[in-house]
């Protein structure tokens, strides 16, 4: 094992990670700021296990060390902190703070300009929220690129999944929308992404989808989907970013700039104009990636294989092969698409309230009785509780007797009271559920506070919220303001 990390510190860095971490404003009110104390959405916790360590431990297991994670400089302590009591042994993590509010957002191609003298080499974009199953490892989609990238010039790859459809009245729709589905058209035998539905797409015409002539006569076995979720995991060129600088007026990469790429492999004006700046320079990083595949392949990580002609360093030697004068040898300029089914495992990405509360629910599925380890947690739990297997209670949670806890995931530092009845619900760090209380479908901010016989019937709360006892409430996101405002006795005064 040691000769392998001496090996993997030989080896120059390959990629760099850049990955996001933004305000979450769809997963508000459980974001929403408690006081002067930031909520955010990096440390949302998913069965207990916050957001910002998924992608991480993905990086990890790649075999990527360098991350530059890039968050509004207002989330920058609570991260930096987080990162330095959990550390990742492999990683060198740069945090970068940025200037924005939530009301203000920054979209993405604007970071990376902002961010691109901190780049300097073939990077991959990632956001905080992305959940991927164990059966994608970020590996097989590194080694797409390498490959495609040798063999025609591919100068980027994206990842879409496909998603089971929810249960029936699974959430409110007061918690908000649930991420639509996006249409594509890509090539099959290729594997290559052609075109994204955008919203002035949706704008112009909701009912059809208008494609050149020149694509279809480059690509003529196009297909349609309609059913994909972006993942929003991009690995690109470094030259990528020598085009965004130029295209100075794009500012979301999903919706703007990256349809605006696919086309540039079709479309002759704008291949012409801008190809000198994407065509990869002459291929020097083939032995790197090979190096770094095989680093990998060694540790037993799952990696896709490199065509023999291009990775087998014992083959025989070859005899040159004349050119053909008509062949074209130009760089394709691929937009690559890596498709994963959720048949292999689900993936998602938690950036919003219905999301969230369905990750938490399949990693009860895959967890059984998840209780404390250490005995003096587990002391903390009354004997008479009755606790289902399908459930996650997290360490220095109390939960007194005759107390019974169904299909739910709770939180650390929680208090459940006597005879309380908690059934598919999600309860973040330091809630009080108090002396009977009923709470069945729930998502309850951390320091939200339930009070005795209360009663709350898919209902999600921002942190520090209070349910007065005897209360009773049913769909509905119950957010402070609304809590304060409804405690002013002024006639006069206007709910929001």
């Amino acid at each position: 094992m040691l000769e392998m990390d001496i090996q993997r510190e030989l080896v120059p860095p390959e990629f760099l990670a850049v990955l996001l971490a933004g305000f979450g404003n769809e997963l508000s009110p459980l974001t929403s700021d408690h006081g002067d104390e930031p909520c955010l959405k990096a440390l949302l916790p998913v069965a207990n296990k916050p957001l910002l360590d998924y992608p991480l431990s993905w990086l990890e297991q790649s075999g990527i060390k360098d991350v530059l994670l890039i968050c509004p400089a207002i989330h920058r302590p609570a991260i930096s902190h987080h990162i330095h009591s959990h550390p990742y042994s492999s990683l060198h993590i740069d945090i970068q703070p940025y200037e924005e509010t939530a009301d203000s957002g920054v979209g993405t191609c604007t970071l990376l300009r902002h961010f691109s003298s901190r780049i300097s080499r073939d990077f991959v974009l990632l956001p905080c929220d992305f959940i991927p199953p164990p059966s994608l490892p970020l590996t097989s989609i590194l080694n797409k690129f390498r490959t495609d990238t040798v063999s025609d010039g591919l100068i980027a790859t994206t990842c879409w999944f496909t998603t089971p459809k929810p249960e029936k009245n699974a959430s409110p729709d007061e918690w908000g929308h649930i991420a639509p589905s996006v249409s594509i058209v890509w090539d099959k035998p290729s594997a290559t992404l052609l075109y994204i539905d955008t919203p002035d797409d949706l704008d112009r015409n909701s009912e059809e989808v208008e494609l050149r002539m020149s694509m279809l006569s480059r690509y003529p076995r196009t297909v349609l989907s309609s059913n994909l979720q972006d993942s929003h995991v991009y690995v690109c060129k470094r030259s990528v970013l020598d085009v965004l600088q130029e295209k100075h007026h794009f500012d979301s990469f999903r919706e703007e700039f990256l349809p605006w790429l696919c086309k540039v492999q079709y479309q002759r004006t704008k291949r012409e104009k801008y190809e000198h700046l994407l065509k990869p320079v002459a291929n020097t990083s083939q032995a790197l990636a090979l190096k770094h595949s095989t680093l990998l392949s060694k540790s037993k990580q799952q990696i896709a294989h490199v065509p023999k002609s291009k990775s087998s360093a014992t083959s025989a030697p070859q005899s040159p092969v004349p050119a053909d004068p008509n062949l074209d040898t130009s760089p394709s300029l691929r937009v690559g698409l890596h498709m994963h089914r959720p048949a292999n495992g689900i993936a998602a990405r938690v950036n919003n309230i219905h999301t969230f509360m369905e990750m938490n629910r399949h990693f009860l599925t895959t967890t059984t009785y998840a209780l404390p380890t250490d005995p003096t947690d587990r002391a903390l739990i009354d004997q008479k509780a009755q606790i289902s297997s399908d459930t996650i209670i997290g360490d220095s949670t109390k939960v007194d007797e005759r107390t019974s806890i169904k299909k739910s995931v709770i939180g650390r530092h929680c208090t459940i009271g006597k005879m309380a009845k908690i059934v598919g619900c999600v309860l973040l760090d330091h809630c009080v559920v108090e002396d009977g209380a009923k709470l069945d479908g729930c998502v309850l901010g951390k320091n939200t506070k339930v009070g005795a016989k209360a009663e709350l019937v898919r209902c999600v709360t921002q942190a520090g919220y209070e349910v007065d006892p005897g209360e009773s409430v049913k769909n509905e996101k119950l957010e402070i303001s609304d809590w304060t405002a409804g405690g002013v006795a002024d006639s006069d005064s206007e709910s929001d």
